[in-house]
């Protein structure tokens, strides 16, 4: 006999039902053409926006377009190419890293699964499961990015900071063709409603589902 949900579970499904509804379109910010692409731009979101982001690749692409001309790039290049993201040094080190290790142990294919990403310089669970889950369709996890943690704390459904066990929270609670789901779709809710220091409280569809509300609604049907 199947396991009934508990409360939580519920509640996780109707605020995904709900983001759904508010954001059908929703999906990955960044602009790519290939898994390695992907792969580099999300290394770059890094305490980033993804707007400033798609500022920078077009060049960036246009210029070294896969593992190969990335991994043999000149490194003053590719730093004054992607300066503008922040963190430009340690970003060039970690992206040239990856596509050697690309080339030479994955035979230049961004590889597929959790284990082998995990084992590329700059990659850590987040940029992971966004490669894995808009490169490849494969959810293997929940992308905790600073909107998901700070929207999933302030929901109620994790009391955790860390973003792993933040994940793994997430991932007891949603089922897992929806781990990706919730992830873009809380992303958006947080840049247009659920803002850091001044979260929209008072026009927000979750509020009558959120513990951490300021404002005082009527619930929602």
């Amino acid at each position: 006999m199947p396991r009934q949900p508990t409360q939580k579970q519920q509640r996780a499904q109707v605020i995904l039902q709900r983001l759904q509804m508010l954001y059908p379109d929703a999906t990955c910010s960044l602009t790519y053409e290939t898994p390695v692409q992907l792969l580099v731009a999300t290394i770059l979101s890094a305490q980033c926006t993804d707007v400033r982001v798609n500022q920078v690749t077009p060049c960036l692409f246009k210029r070294f377009p896969d593992a190969g001309a990335l991994a043999g790039a000149n490194r003053e290049e590719l730093e004054s190419l992607i300066r503008s993201t922040g963190f430009y040094r340690n970003k060039a080190k970690n992206i040239q890293g990856a596509c050697q290790k690309i080339l030479t142990d994955f035979q230049g294919k961004v590889p597929a699964t959790m284990t082998e990403l995990l084992t590329l310089p700059g990659v850590a669970r987040k940029t992971a499961n966004v490669v894995l889950a808009h490169g490849f369709g494969i959810n293997a996890g929940v992308t905790v990015d600073t909107h998901v943690k700070r929207l999933s704390r302030r929901l109620g459904l994790t009391q955790h900071q860390d973003p792993v066990k933040i994940e793994q929270d997430l991932m007891k609670l949603l089922a897992q063709p929806d781990w990706e789901n919730w992830s873009i779709r809380l992303i958006y809710h947080g840049r247009a409603v659920c803002d850091a220091r001044k979260p929209s409280c008072d026009r927000c569809t979750l509020a009558d589902l959120c513990p951490s509300t300021s404002t005082l609604v009527q619930p929602l049907t």
